[in-house]
């Protein structure tokens, strides 16, 4: 208690000695690759226990300072920063309480500030902190729009740290918002916080306010942002905080930002939506109670010739499930009727069949398919709702949706490498050709794959596949090129690297060497394997090895990912049938647009 009370005095002479200091932090526009202005960031006397802002922050909370602070810094600030002559904005970091007060009598106060600094009220941009504590939405709402008024800018501070309001962002309009640097950090490897970035952009739009993504400190992070259409950035990388901070861009954020590549952005798996749920393979069907007898159900299979199965339910719940085949060969047997007829449906039920809640995600079944009990393929399965009964499936119906969602997942990543597939590969070549971007288009496939395959098993040739992803992801730079797997052997890469020609040529004589490690000591000795051709003769295949053609794309070239596909495909044809290895096109304009120019 004592050192708390020593460091309250402590914090009164500074703030009365005006004893505060400043470093500023660039904030960046991402289009122009210009300094927009700075963010001012307070700083106790150097050497003592207040040196560190939370320091200050903390003492002040403890003993009722922080209004006094927040102004301190704010007038402080505006006169460092006039006194540096630093060009742009300057950010100011106020708690919605110091902004209610800035608001009154027509923002006299602030403006007074400013005038004494030599700011214009329009340099002026207070950033609304620790969003938690605003417990008066209509009086910070009235302070706002009076400071706005006034041409002095309003910004939300750390948007969607877990503190922020959307409702805030909708109430106060302000000119920009910042979002937290949880969701720009890493945001090149994780496609969910590419997908938060891009509502949070759309609500921009709808809102009519910038942008301003904080903690960007990799060139991959900045490289994204600028191909969301981010408006402006602040982090190590664009520039660290400073007594007096650089008047232009670090070289490093506008290396990045004056580059002509795109960005590769982080693939991901659909999930599972609502749609996708066991509840859309429901058909309705009547059900049989318990206590009914077989007669009962007899004459039910009469009149719904369609019914393949028939749930028994007890007081709305299901207790079983009867097959119509089984059932009615068993009834149609000698004495059956006279033995059976007036005995409970019960009797013949599957009394432990089937069941799965209509929320269930179908991918959530796949290993049902995989089950010993395979008896829901012919009879069906129950449907329910908080247990009751809702109606049936099929067994043909879960198989043919979960191969389809199979197949949808497979065409966004593939199974085996778990490399994007076909519809990241036709958005990221759609995205090269929208900006204009140079790049190779390389198609990588093996030379006598399905003969090995036959030859060897599909374990060792799924092997032989894992392979070739991991030699050619080796050798390509995943923060220019974009790796992508078309399916069974076939791979394709879009470089923006430079030196593409050496990554292919390395690419492929390391496939060629990992490869021989496949084989049998016999098939290595004779430099070739036994299997069958096409036409099912024995012949003798050479050994496994990787062929690469490339297709070289400028701006204007191709109008479609398309034919930008067809092209590489082409060359990989051509490659294959030459033995050399890689094979590059020549540069002409694809059929397509020679025909549409004339």
């Amino acid at each position: 208690m004592m050192g708390d009370a020593r460091l309250a005095v402590q914090l009164r002479q500074v703030l009365e000695r005006h004893e505060l200091n400043f470093v500023f932090q660039p904030i960046v526009d991402l289009a122009q690759a210009d300094v927009l202005g700075y963010e001012a960031l307070m700083r106790g006397p150097l050497g003592t226990p207040l040196h560190a802002p939370e320091d200050l922050l903390r003492v002040a909370r403890l003993h009722g300072l922080t209004q006094e602070l927040e102004v301190a810094a704010c007038t402080g600030a505006m006169h460092a920063f006039a006194a540096l002559r630093l060009p742009g904005k300057l950010f100011l970091n106020l708690g919605a309480p110091a902004i209610a007060s800035f608001g009154g009598a027509d923002g006299g106060e602030l403006l007074r500030h400013a005038a004494d600094a030599g700011l214009a009220p329009g340099r002026l941009m207070l950033e609304l902190t620790e969003h938690e504590r605003v417990e008066d939405a209509e009086a910070l709402q009235a302070a706002f729009s009076t400071l706005a008024g006034q041409g002095v800018g309003l910004a939300l501070d750390d948007f969607g740290d877990g503190r922020s309001s959307l409702r805030l962002w909708a109430q106060l309009k302000p000119r920009m918002v910042k979002v937290d640097k949880f969701f720009v950090r890493g945001i090149h490897h994780d496609r969910r916080k590419v997908e938060v970035l891009r509502a949070i952009l759309n609500l921009s739009t709808a809102f009519g306010t910038s942008i301003v993504a904080e903690g960007v400190e990799e060139a991959e992070e900045l490289s994204v942002l600028r191909d969301l259409g981010c408006h402006f950035g602040q982090g190590y990388l664009l520039g660290r905080p400073a007594e007096r901070p650089a008047p232009v861009v670090a070289d490093a954020a506008r290396t990045v930002l004056d580059s002509s590549k795109v960005a590769v952005l982080p693939n991901a798996v659909p999930r599972t939506g609502l749609a996708e749920t066991v509840g859309r393979l429901k058909v309705g069907a009547p059900t049989i109670a318990a206590d009914a007898s077989n007669a009962e159900l007899m004459q039910l299979f009469a009149h719904h010739p369609e019914l393949q199965a028939v749930a028994v339910v007890a007081n709305g719940y299901p207790v079983g499930l009867v097959n119509r085949r089984n059932f009615v060969d068993r009834f149609a047997r000698p004495y059956s009727h006279e033995l059976y007829g007036r005995r409970p449906t019960t009797l013949f039920m599957n009394d432990a069949p089937l069941r799965v809640e209509m929320s269930t995600p179908i991918d959530a079944l796949i290993t049902v398919l995989t089950g010993d009990d395979q008896r829901y393929l012919y009879e069906g399965f129950i449907l329910t709702e908080d247990g009751r009964y809702a109606g049936l499936a099929t067994g043909e119906s879960l198989v043919r949706a979960v191969t389809e969602r199979r197949i949808e997942a497979a065409r966004h990543a593939n199974p085996l490498t778990f490399l994007p597939g076909n519809i990241p590969i036709t958005e990221h070549i759609g995205r090269l050709l929208s900006a204009g971007a140079r790049f190779a288009a390389c198609y990588f496939d093996l030379n006598n794959f399905k003969p090995y395959n036959d030859l060897y098993g599909y374990w060792r040739g799924d092997e032989m596949i894992k392979l070739a992803a991991r030699v050619i992801a080796a050798h390509a730079d995943p923060s220019q090129d974009f790796v992508g797997h078309v399916g069974g052997d076939d791979f394709v890469v879009l470089f923006q690297s430079e030196d593409w020609q050496g990554r292919c040529e390395r690419t492929v004589h390391a496939f060629n060497v990992g490869a021989r490690a496949l084989f049998d000591a016999g098939e290595l000795a004779r430099g070739g394997f036994e299997s069958e051709d096409r036409r099912g003769f024995r012949v003798v295949f050479p050994l496994t090895t990787m062929a690469a053609g490339v297709v070289r794309v400028s701006s204007g070239q191709f109008q479609t990912p398309e034919e930008v596909a067809s092209a590489a495909a082409a060359a990989k044809k051509v490659a294959k049938q030459s033995g050399s290895g890689i094979h590059l096109a020549p540069a002409v304009r694809p059929r397509l647009l020679l025909e549409a120019t004339g």
